[in-house]
């Protein structure tokens, strides 16, 4: 049963189905400060280890911002940027110091300022299931064993602790470089929530690392915390399956929604399902979930945990292109990861995780300017940032996927081919419009009781933003 309580804790941020995402790897985005540059740097575009640095930093990112609003996107979420020995940041050493190969905590705050002046809201990442063995609280337990102060932060099964690569704690995964947190601990929870309001008070949201790992009931703690130190701050988990468990209204507003990524390469990166299945898988995902939390969904076709979408797709345009307006349409907001929208390709982590291109002779640029053009079509719709969502037409014979999306007198329609040939689609649109426009080629066709007859070229796809005009 899902909570219905309106009370300030329970409110999904209302900006977040306003929002384009991008996502950002600090350390693989720009270098924009060669000062606080770790050792061993090597040059920017050679390929990505488990354990090489480049020299992304912050002051690469403020330098970069123009190019996020070229694009037009105004959200970024940025993967941990907290110290830590690591070219990740997964494994904290310190939670109250930006890296210091990514600049201080004054030069943060620069960064804040600089994306409010461009309207760009910021969500962190939170990562509070495990920290870094160079974390103050686990090098005292290594130092002092069970008489330190912090040995019952840990879950140590026996005493001396051993060494990463043998671990006899607790840990995400087995992984001896991450042990995990007795988040349950009143210490350990004081000492989180202490961390996470210093950081709210300047940011937008917070994405949770592995937050299934977590119990709920510190979960709900964290909201009720979170939105009473700032009432619009989005909190969304990175899980991966079926999230209603912490979609009830008292724990998360969204989740990264890997659900709709594995529907979108199913259906038109790899051919596992025809138009039926995918409308089907489409609507068990939004069936789990309140309209508020559809709406604040973080939609995803590739991240840092992902091979590049690009690769999956095998370079066939065609697939990345319908992918991407499917996406930009749908409910929930869309996120690209950072080099998605100029094409970069990588295969799994660590390949994922290249280096941006800044020499624009390099990019795709068809892509980049599709990327912009449906992010302005979004951007002037509400019906597509905010509406209900209706499925149309999903015609496994024709490979035809269309839908509409509503919200009050603004309708958004979207028809789209996966057919090589040319195709005629017999589109339903409210009676009371008598002519819809294609956003991308600008033609008209007019309606006849409700019905326009839509010529679709082979995988392709038109789009139609339009209102109910009162007589």
């Amino acid at each position: 049963m899902r909570v219905k309580n309106s009370s300030p804790q329970n409110i999904v941020p209302s900006w977040v189905s306003d929002a384009v995402f991008y996502q950002i790897f600090p350390e693989r985005f720009e270098n924009g400060d060669i000062t606080n540059d770790p050792p061993k740097v090597e040059q920017w575009g050679k390929p990505p280890k488990p354990n090489n640095y480049f020299g992304g930093d912050l002051q690469g990112i403020i330098n970069r911002l123009g190019h996020l609003k070229r694009l037009g996107v105004n959200a970024i979420y940025l993967n941990p940027i907290f110290a830590a020995n690591s070219n990740h940041k997964y494994n904290t050493t310190d939670y109250s110091q930006i890296d210091p190969s990514f600049g201080t905590n004054d030069l943060f705050d620069k960064f804040i300022l600089s994306c409010n002046a461009n309207n760009i809201n910021v969500v962190l990442d939170g990562v509070f299931n495990h920290v870094g063995t160079e974390h103050f609280a686990f090098k005292d337990v290594v130092a002092k064993g069970a008489d330190s102060k912090y040995a019952s932060w840990f879950n140590i099964y026996s005493f001396p602790v051993a060494p990463p690569n043998k671990p006899n704690y607790e840990c995400w995964w087995g992984h001896g470089s991450l042990p995990k947190l007795m988040v349950q601990n009143p210490e350990v929870k004081e000492y989180i929530f202490t961390v996470a309001k210093y950081w709210t008070t300047k940011i937008n949201g917070w994405r949770l690392d592995v937050p299934n790992e977590v119990p709920h009931e510190f979960w709900k703690e964290f909201r009720q915390k979170i939105k009473l130190w700032n009432p619009h701050c989005y909190i969304v988990g990175e899980i991966w399956n079926d999230a209603s468990a912490w979609l009830q209204g008292d724990e998360f507003d969204g989740v990264m929604n890997y659900r709709f990524r594995s529907a979108c390469l199913d259906y038109f990166a790899d051919d596992k399902i025809r138009t039926a299945q995918f409308d089907k898988q489409l609507e068990e995902i939004r069936n789990s979930y309140s309209k508020e939390n559809n709406l604040a969904m973080l939609n995803l076709l590739g991240s840092h945990d992902t091979e590049r979408y690009m690769t999956l797709c095998q370079r066939e345009l065609w697939r990345v292109k319908l992918s991407i307006i499917f996406q930009m349409m749908y409910m929930g907001a869309p996120m690209i990861y950072y080099g998605d929208e100029i094409g970069m390709e990588g295969g799994k982590d660590p390949d994922c995780r290249r280096t941006m291109i800044w020499d624009e002779k390099k990019w795709d640029m068809e892509l980049f300017e599709l990327y912009q053009k449906l992010i302005q079509i979004r951007y002037t719709s509400s019906a597509l940032r905010k509406g209900t969502f209706k499925t149309l037409v999903a015609d496994d014979k024709l490979k035809v996927f269309a839908f509409e999306r509503r919200m009050n007198d603004n309708l958004a329609y979207v028809v789209l081919n996966r057919r090589e040939k040319m195709m005629k689609v017999d589109l339903t649109v409210h009676t009371a419009i008598k002519e819809i426009v294609d956003e991308f080629s600008g033609q008209t066709y007019q309606t006849n009781d409700g019905t326009a007859i839509v010529d679709m070229p082979g995988r392709s796809a038109r789009i139609f933003i339009t209102k109910i005009e009162e007589e």
